[in-house]
C-alpha cells in the first residue's frame, strides 16, 4: 500500500468510520472531516495521482463515511478543470486555494445532461446570465463555489459554458434541500438560477455540447469507487470470505475498463454493493432491521449508489441483471 493509501486508510478507520453512525443522523458533515482532508493535502490529489490510485483513495474514504467522501469528491472536477484551463488569470486566481482546500467546490452539471437544457446561458456584456434548475448539487453550506455548467448558443452550435459560481443564495440563486434516503449530511440541494450573472473571469472553459458525451465517458470510472467503498466496509464487517476477492476483481475490471465497457462495469460495482449489503444483513441477523444498525445504513447507501451518477447504459445493465430487461 502506498503512503497516500495508508494515510487514507488511517483517516477512514480512526476518524470517519467511528463517526459514521452519527453523521448518518446529522444534517451536515462535521466540519472537522473536511478540514482534516484539507490539512492532509487530499483536496489536490486528483492532480497528483494516476487515476487508479486516486480511485482507490475515493474507495477507502467512502468505506469510512460515504457522505464525507461524496462531498469531497465533487471538488475535484473544478480542481482538474482549473489546472488545465487556458483562461487568462484562472489558474493564478483559483488553483492554489482549490488545491489546499481553502476554497472548496461543488458541481452543478445539469447543463451537460442529454435532452432539453436544464440550465441555459445567455451572453451579455461582461459575461453570461445563467437560468434554470440544477437538480443534484452536493455540499451546500460546506462549499464556497459551484462549478456550474450551462448550455448556450454560439456561431459553432450549442456550447457548454463552465464557470465558478459563488455558493451563496440571493435574489437570483435559490436552493431547495433534498430529503435523501442516505448521505443526508451531504447537504444535497436543487439549485435554481434566474438570470444569475456570471462574469467572464469566472468562466473556466467552454466545450461543444456535441463533444461532451465522449468527455463524460472518460470520467465514468471514478464514481464506481463510492460503491466499492460500501463493498469494502461490508467485507470488513462480515469477516474473511469471498466478498474480498469479488471486490478486488470488480476494482481491477473498472481500472482496466475502456469507455465502451465502462457502463457495464460501473453497473457491476453498484450491483456488488447491493449484494454485499444484503449479505451483511443476513450474516448479522435480525439486528439488521434495527434503525441505525450498520447493515441498515449500508443497505440504504447501496440503494443510493444504484442511481447516483448513473447513465442510460448503466441503468440498462442494472435492469438487465435485476429484472431481465434487455440491455439494448
Amino acid at each position: 500500500m502506498t503512503p497516500i493509501l495508508g494515510r487514507a486508510r488511517e483517516i477512514a478507520e480512526s476518524v470517519l468510520w467511528p463517526d459514521d453512525a452519527g453523521v448518518d443522523l446529522a444534517d451536515r458533515i462535521p466540519a472537522g472531516h473536511l478540514d482534516l482532508l484539507a490539512d492532509q493535502g487530499f483536496y489536490g490529489l486528483s492532480t497528483e495521482l494516476e487515476l487508479a490510485e486516486f480511485a482507490r483513495v475515493v474507495e477507502i474514504l467512502a468505506s469510512g463515511c460515504l457522505a464525507t467522501a461524496f462531498v469531497w469528491l465533487q471538488h475535484h472536477g473544478a480542481v482538474r478543470t482549473v489546472a488545465g484551463s487556458d483562461r487568462p488569470g484562472m489558474a493564478e486566481r483559483w488553483l492554489e486555494p482549490l488545491l489546499r482546500g481553502q476554497q472548496r467546490a461543488g458541481v452543478a452539471q445539469a447543463g451537460v445532461l442529454p435532452g432539453p437544457a436544464r440550465v441555459r446561458a445567455r451572453r451579455v456584456d461582461g459575461g453570461y446570465l445563467f437560468s434554470g434548475e440544477s437538480p443534484w448539487v452536493t455540499g451546500w453550506d460546506l462549499i464556497d463555489v459551484l462549478h456550474t455548467a450551462a448550455r448556450g448558443d454560439s456561431d459553432a452550435g450549442e456550447t457548454v459554458i463552465w464557470a465558478l459560481v459563488d455558493a451563496v443564495t440571493g435574489p437570483t440563486l435559490t436552493v431547495e434541500p433534498l430529503d435523501l434516503v442516505a448521505v443526508a449530511a451531504s447537504r444535497t440541494v436543487l439549485v435554481r438560477l434566474a438570470d444569475h450573472f456570471v462574469p467572464d473571469e469566472r468562466v473556466t472553459g467552454t466545450v461543444p455540447f456535441a463533444a461532451w458525451p465522449a468527455i463524460d465517458a472518460g470520467g465514468l470510472r471514478i464514481n464506481g469507487s463510492l460503491a466499492l467503498g460500501v463493498v469494502d466496509r461490508c467485507a470488513r464487517l462480515t469477516g474473511p470470505g469471498p466478498l474480498a476477492g469479488d471486490l478486488d476483481a470488480c476494482r481491477a475490471a473498472l481500472d482496466a475498463g475502456t469507455a465502451e465497457v465502462m457502463p457495464s462495469r460501473r453497473a457491476a460495482a453498484s450491483a456488488l454493493a447491493t449484494r454485499a449489503a444484503a449479505g451483511l444483513a443476513v450474516a448479522t441477523g435480525s439486528g439488521s432491521v434495527l434503525r441505525g444498525s450498520h447493515p441498515e445504513r449500508l443497505t440504504r447507501e447501496a440503494l443510493f449508489l444504484q442511481v447516483f451518477a448513473s447513465r442510460p447504459a448503466i441503468r440498462a445493465a442494472l435492469l438487465g441483471d435485476y429484472i431481465g430487461v434487455p440491455k439494448s
